[in-house]
């Protein structure tokens, strides 16, 4: 039988699972996602000798954990940070092109994955130079019921690009639009 694979291995935190991250991890991984965020260039970098795949593989894995705990957090503006301007979103609601096209319409799908008493987690995710490949599900905390899951391919240019490409599928069992007290959650920042 094939050995089963940890995919946290060798990262800062493991969100395969509810209650893996305890403090102070979960405020340096926040202060590590702002950071992370003001790297951003104004124009893709090139890959080279000096910003090589490896590299950009790194810093993805380096960038993992933030992402996750800013999800858990529902930290909108972290999430935004995230991506490039002419960010291209390929999704059932999509396809969206620019951040600003997505921005309505995946605000409400952040508010009800990082509603109060729910829990996301991220089984499985997988490096491989610039793409990001992963599935998430939301737990409810109460009922055990699972609110929504996807899996979610991204294109990251690492610390200095961000992510450029984003093809999702989502599957939201309960709900399908936030609503706005739980859309003020997620804007509040």
């Amino acid at each position: 039988m094939k050995k089963r694979t940890n995919y946290y291995q060798g990262l800062a935190a493991d969100y395969s699972r509810p209650g893996l991250v305890e403090e102070p991890l979960k405020s340096d991984l926040i202060a590590l996602a702002v950071n992370i965020n003001k790297m951003q260039e104004k124009s893709l970098p090139a890959i080279d000798e000096d910003y090589t795949m490896a590299r950009i593989e790194q810093e993805n894995r380096e960038w993992w954990p933030t992402h996750c705990e800013a999800l858990r957090q529902g930290r909108g503006d972290i999430l935004t940070g995230e991506y490039r301007q002419e960010l291209v979103y390929f999704c059932q609601d999509g396809p969206f092109y620019g951040i600003e096209e997505q921005k309505v319409r995946e605000q409400h799908w952040w508010a009800l994955i990082a509603q109060p008493g729910v829990c996301m987690a991220w089984p499985i995710v997988m490096f491989h130079g610039e793409f990001v490949w992963f599935e998430w599900n939301c737990i409810d905390d109460q009922t055990s019921e699972t609110l929504a899951k996807g899996s979610v391919s991204w294109v990251r240019r690492g610390h200095r690009g961000g992510c450029y490409f984003k093809g999702e599928q989502l599957t939201f069992y309960r709900d399908v639009f936030s609503s706005p007290e739980l859309l003020q959650l997620i804007t509040r920042n």
